[in-house]
């Protein structure tokens, strides 16, 4: 799961260092040994583990939590959450990166929904002019949803919702039909996707199905962080 989802970005130049195919046709091993890599997903997974107990930072349950938000994660206390990832990811922070601080635990949230809108920088240029550059990264790092409504060949079309900014805050429009290319750089992570299919998008890629409780859990991160990122980002 870690490998499908991480996939895209790495592969476009956005996430991780270049790893080639590693993620795509890597083994078990080679997989595990690229995740800790990432300066984003692994500190976050490391910090789940050590919070949670569990051992491994690649037990499903702990990646599942990150990327879709909900389950093991959900339950911790945010000022601890924060306390350690900064402690991780702090060190290396630069002149942009200046908002890396314990006020973070106001929308602290163990997963890539947080990591996107709290700790990126792109909700800080909202704003300023330049809306559309920032909006679209962050439309494009969140991991979207979305029900496939056609295929045709190796084309879907995905109803799914796009990221908005109204100038005071940040909310998911109303589904629209989006097409989708199933293969991309010869590797697909759903081949088979069928209409009716429940599905995950990363930077405009397929990245894998949802069951009904992960849209559910993966929904309410996203609408959760919006709501306190929009906040944050409310004119006084």
């Amino acid at each position: 799961m870690f490998a499908r989802y991480a996939y895209a970005p790495n592969a476009l130049g956005y996430c991780g260092p270049p790893l080639g195919a590693t993620l795509r046709d890597g083994s078990v091993d080679e997989v595990r040994r690229a995740a800790a890599t990432f300066s984003g997903a692994w500190p976050y997974l490391r910090v789940l583990s050590e919070l949670t107990g569990i051992a491994d930072p690649l037990d499903y349950r702990l990646v599942e939590s990150y990327w879709l938000g909900g389950g093991v994660g959900a339950e911790l206390d945010p000022q601890a959450f924060v306390d350690a990832l900064l402690g991780i990811i702090g060190p290396q922070a630069g002149r942009y990166w200046s908002h890396l601080t314990a006020d973070l635990a106001q929308e602290a949230a163990g997963n890539h929904c947080f990591h996107v809108f709290g700790v990126y920088p792109w909700t800080r240029f909202l704003g300023r002019g330049i809306d559309e550059h920032p909006l679209s990264v962050l439309d494009n790092c969140r991991i979207a949803w979305g029900t496939v409504v056609s295929r045709a060949g190796d084309l879907v079309e995905v109803s799914c919702r796009k990221l908005l900014w109204d100038g005071r805050a940040l909310t998911l429009s109303e589904p629209a039909v989006r097409p989708l290319d199933v293969w991309a750089d010869g590797y697909s992570a759903v081949p088979d996707v069928a209409v009716g299919d429940e599905v995950a998008v990363h930077w405009g890629r397929l990245c894998g199905r949802l069951s009904p409780e992960q849209v559910r859990a993966l929904a309410a991160s996203t609408e959760r962080q919006l709501r306190v990122t929009s906040r944050r980002l409310a004119p006084v």
